[in-house]
């Protein structure tokens, strides 16, 4: 990097972090801390709602999925939209009515106190892993391509996160978030753009399109049935619409920065903005990862876009398998660029039996090419079992460094990082919030005074910012990381949003069998992932993980209704 880069980066940097603590410092007490005084006005909510879900791993990964994938992954996010709608109507009146701090008091007004507890503990696993996640998600990409210590990186994040979020609490996620979400958009805009003008002369976007169609990279739907497969209509429309609506509506991340709208219109209108907009824009970075494949088509690409498991390959006694098969891939470079010429000739000639001979010879070198991809994934593995084969969190930050002209270089390093900070900041937000509100502050016999709890807030934030910055420097890189973060959350929040749903609509359901049940449907959800998807490994599972939100939450409803029933008639008969 440049010296205008490092200035980019780190003046980009500072700035968010200074300006969000100059103006949120000096909150009064807990509702201007948690809730920012509720002044938020829709366009703030909307553009935290989207930055918080944004992370640093939706800027790194989803260009990767594209790239190795296609489009399909934008199925994921069908059931958003609906989702939005529902907790419009829905949730969000009842939070504004009886005035909560987070989504779990609502709990114990419906249930009871250990509900409301149990609700609030699967909250702090779930997303307590997924803030380490979101910090290791930039750090050991960064690390891994540009040469920087892991935990350094992991600690620089953790820390310009918790200075502000510390300070300023609610206001300070809101405010930064702007800022951030402005970063991000401006740098993947940048970005698209200088795709396309490194493209050849005669390749327009349209041409583009169709190369990238040729080589099945623009297959977005799939009415497939297959519950084997991630991600299909179907399953974004279910699966993909349950995870929405308990991780809009239940997750106090998302939940957080709704209620920090002025009134219950700013809030609706500013989820209706994500809903509006959330589709279009994980569909545009996707884009974006298209683009790349196209630039790969006509320019050299790595065999394996990890830069240290390559390393580890070079240095081990396979290295020299590992060389004649890049000489292979060489070859296969030099056939698939004259195909793609090819190709993109017989589309001027108009010839439909040129043009589909023309796909298929494109096709035979693809399927080649990911053979030798494969070929060296298993070399990675005989150096290291350890070693991460799944290089699509690479992809993009591999073009960005080896393309990107100096100045935008920066840019892009700071959208990374933007993106690590903002969702980050979110989470620490909530954990704190649920952590002071929902169990401290409970278990407290005593009442103290609003700044006790104000400074217990502070304390607890801090806190989870060190075990997230701990929990980074100690996980490993288990799948691809837009993957890994929707996995965990689809493990827990099924079962959060069927108690939030039974609390809504079944109002005969009491305390007692809905605490049972989701207990129950928990160790059922974790055992169903275990044997029907993690044993299988990455592409082979039994079942696509959306399915377990809606596992989780019909479960939790259905054993909720049968305890309640066996209870009522049991009480029936002893009377």
């Amino acid at each position: 990097m440049e010296l205008i880069d490092w200035i980019v980066l780190i003046g980009t940097l500072l700035f968010i972090v200074g300006y969000g603590y100059w103006r949120t410092k000096g909150s009064k007490n807990v509702s201007d801390y948690v809730l920012g005084g509720k002044e938020a006005q829709w366009w703030t909510v909307g553009l935290s709602v989207m930055a918080t879900q944004a992370s640093a791993i939706t800027f790194l990964s989803t260009p990767g999925q594209a790239f190795h994938d296609g489009m399909g992954f934008v199925q994921f996010y069908f059931g958003l939209p609906l989702a939005m709608v529902i907790i419009c109507i829905v949730f969000i009146p009842i939070y504004h009515r009886l005035k909560v701090y987070t989504a779990y008091q609502f709990l114990e007004k419906r249930f009871d106190r250990k509900t409301r507890s149990l609700a609030a503990i699967l909250f702090l696993i779930q997303r307590g892993l997924a803030a380490g996640i979101t910090i290791y998600a930039p750090s050991i990409i960064l690390s891994a391509v540009l040469g920087w210590d892991l935990k350094t990186l992991n600690i620089i994040i953790g820390i310009l996160v918790i200075i502000y979020t510390v300070s300023g609490g609610t206001k300070a996620v809101n405010v930064t978030q702007k800022q951030q979400m402005f970063v991000i958009m401006t740098g993947m805009f940048a970005a698209f753009f200088l795709v396309l003008s490194y493209l050849p002369d005669d390749i327009s976007f349209g041409k583009a399109m169709k190369i990238a169609g040729a080589n099945d990279k623009l297959n977005i739907l799939d009415f497939s049935l297959d519950t084997k497969s991630r991600y299909t209509f179907w399953s974004g429309i279910t699966g993909g619409l349950f995870l929405a609506l308990a991780y809009f509506g239940t997750d106090q991340s998302q939940v957080q920065r709704y209620l920090s709208g002025k009134s219950v219109r700013e809030s609706q209108l500013g989820l209706v903005f994500n809903g509006l907009f959330k589709v279009p824009m994980q569909f545009f970075i996707l884009l974006v990862g298209v683009m790349v494949f196209v630039f790969y088509q006509y320019n050299h690409s790595p065999l394996n876009f990890n830069p240290s498991a390559v390393e580890a390959v070079e240095q081990s006694e396979y290295a020299e398998e590992y060389h004649q098969l890049e000489i292979q891939h060489l070859a296969l470079e030099k056939q698939k660029k004259m195909a793609q010429e090819h190709f993109s000739a017989v589309l001027d000639v108009k010839d439909y039996n040129l043009i589909m001979a023309a796909k298929r010879n494109i096709k035979d070198i693809n399927i080649k090419e990911r053979e030798r991809r494969k070929e060296v994934s298993a070399l990675i593995e005989k150096v290291d079992e350890d070693l991460e084969t799944n290089d699509k969190d690479y992809v993009f930050i591999h073009f960005i460094l080896n393309n990107i002209p100096t100045g935008l270089m920066g840019l892009l390093l700071a959208v990374i990082f933007s993106a690590a900070m903002s969702s980050t900041a979110s989470e620490l937000n909530a954990l704190g919030t649920i952590t002071t509100i929902d169990l401290f502050r409970r278990a407290k016999k005593e009442e103290r005074n609003d700044k006790y709890y104000l400074n217990a807030t502070r304390w607890f934030t801090l806190g989870w910012g060190i075990i997230a910055i701990l929990f980074a420097n100690f996980a490993s890189l288990l799948d691809n990381l837009i993957q890994l973060v929707n996995i965990i959350g689809s493990i827990f929040y099924g079962n959060v949003l069927g108690i939030f749903l039974i609390a809504f609509f079944i109002k005969f359901i009491r305390g007692n069998a809905v605490f049972l049940s989701a207990i129950i449907t928990q160790f059922i959800v974790i055992l169903i992932y275990y044997f029907a998807i993690y044993r299988y490994g990455d592409g082979n599972e039994k079942l696509g993980y959306l399915w377990l939100n809606f596992i989780g939450c019909a479960m939790v409803i259905l054993i909720a209704i049968i305890f309640e029933t066996i209870n009522r008639t049991t009480n029936a008969i002893k009377r």
